[in-house]
């Protein structure tokens, strides 16, 4: 949120708030620096705003890398289990997904919570609106990523079906339109998050 109001602070024990000390007089009619103090104490406020949502950001571009991260060991496991056939080891692959699921689950839980501090605590829904994009299309980069897997396998399986083929190059198309777009999100949020500083 940009530069605390000045009138949010009130003398203790007055009626006097900072629009009246505005006029540069007390009580006792002296001359009052009461709205430099405030200008500092608006100006140290939204500094420890700044810093709270830089620190916020730099923990999401963290948590995407660790996104990256376990899409990598996802693509790895599903080719080693591919290598198996024609008799897949499907437990191991299983446990694989399980746990890929949990790390995606808890990556997800932590940006959301992160999406609700930058909008609720820090005034910031600009820089939230695109974390809730970028889950929108990491959500759907997942589903895309386990289709694709699954048609990968078909391919294997019935080489011969030229429908299996051609479903594996629209998933890839698709998967590869939904990276853009999410390249493009975080984009918009660095562009954005800069413009602020």
């Amino acid at each position: 949120m940009k530069g605390a109001a000045c009138n949010e602070i009130q003398l203790p024990g007055s009626l006097f708030s900072s629009a009246n000390a505005s006029h540069g007089w007390d009580r006792k009619g002296k001359a009052t620096s009461f709205m430099g103090t405030c200008q500092r104490a608006g100006d140290d406020r939204l500094a420890q705003t700044d810093d709270a949502v830089t620190v916020l950001l730099r923990r999401f571009y963290a948590l995407q890398g660790e996104r990256v991260e376990a899409y990598r060991l996802f693509e790895e496991g599903h080719r080693a289990y591919l290598s198996s056939g024609p008799h897949y080891d499907f437990l191991r692959y299983r446990q694989l997904v399980h746990e890929i699921t949990l790390g995606f689950n808890g990556i997800s839980r932590e940006i959301l919570q992160i999406k609700e501090q930058l909008q609720a605590e820090h005034g910031r829904p600009e820089l939230a609106q695109h974390l809730a994009r970028v889950q929108e299309k990491e959500k759907e980069k997942l589903e895309l990523t386990a289709q694709l897997q699954l048609a990968r396998q078909n391919v294997q399986d019935q080489p011969g079906a030229p429908a299996h083929q051609r479903e594996v190059q629209e998933l890839k198309l698709k998967l590869i339109k939904t990276i853009e777009a999410i390249s493009e999100i975080l984009q918009d949020l660095k562009y954005d998050s800069e413009e602020a500083e």
